[in-house]
């Protein structure tokens, strides 16, 4: 069985990376293979990436750091986790958030979602059986309503179509053309998405709870939302071709 690699971005995640981690570390899959981490840290002035070091000195070979200069947007640095998974060699890449909004137990459940056919498989929050905590109304309604938005523009057929905890196949990255993915905010969640629909990879949605974050701050903003508002009427012009077969990204 495969090792599969799970990528976690971080900015200022001190009080939740180590217990993550950890966490991942203990899971043992009942399909086999091993879990392995890439926390891909823009520069966290808290002293995140000095968390990871210590943490992959506990665990050598299954926890890795890849340190960036700055803050240069969670598509980016998940498009980095994406080539440098690939040139390893993993088979099933994961996104996922450090703060535990996202139940690192449920990443067997995405993996065995991809192992029986689907190109990309999504934890989805409004699949029947899925669901968030912690959320007012109004962030429900935005949500709910943007995933609405998407789907009409786009017929994207994804009940959750800005989920950011998924596992691909490393066949689906190789064919989406990395290199020209546009978005780096939360309108790449929705991108990739679209790139692997239109390149023929089936999306399966494995429900889950999303449950906000406890402890950090989140990094939502404005200029996020607005460029998911706006990309998505982008999303339909795009030139979406899989990539040479010589050249994964």
């Amino acid at each position: 069985m495969s090792n599969s690699l799970v990528i976690i971005p971080t900015y200022n995640e001190k009080e939740n990376i180590p217990r993550m981690l950890e966490t991942v570390m203990t899971l043992q899959p009942k399909q086999g293979g091993t879990f392995h981490v890439l926390v891909v840290d823009d520069g966290s002035p808290d002293g995140t990436a000095e968390l990871v070091r210590q943490a992959a000195d506990q665990h050598p070979g299954r926890i890795h750091l890849l340190e960036r200069s700055g803050k240069l947007g969670l598509g980016t640095a998940y498009i980095a986790g994406f080539k440098w998974g690939l040139k390893e060699g993993y088979e099933f890449l994961f996104e996922m958030d450090a703060d535990f909004s996202h139940n690192p137990k449920d990443l067997e459940r995405l993996r065995e979602a991809c192992m029986n056919g689907a190109g990309v498989a999504v934890g989805s929050r409004y699949t029947p059986g899925g669901g968030v905590s912690n959320w007012p109304w109004h962030r429900i309604a935005m949500s709910y309503g943007a995933s609405l938005y998407v789907n009409t523009i786009l017929r994207l057929g994804v009940k959750d179509p800005t989920a950011g905890f998924k596992c691909y196949r490393a066949e689906t990255l190789r064919t989406i053309r990395l290199d020209h993915i546009h978005f780096v905010g939360y309108a790449f969640q929705i991108e990739m998405k679209y790139n692997a629909k239109r390149l023929g990879f089936p999306i399966a949605e494995v429900p889950i709870t999303f449950i906000d974050r406890e402890l950090g701050t989140s990094k939502m903003s404005l200029n996020i939302f607005k460029e998911a508002f706006l990309g998505v009427l982008q999303m339909r012009r795009f030139d979406i071709r899989p990539a040479d077969a010589a050249n994964p990204s």
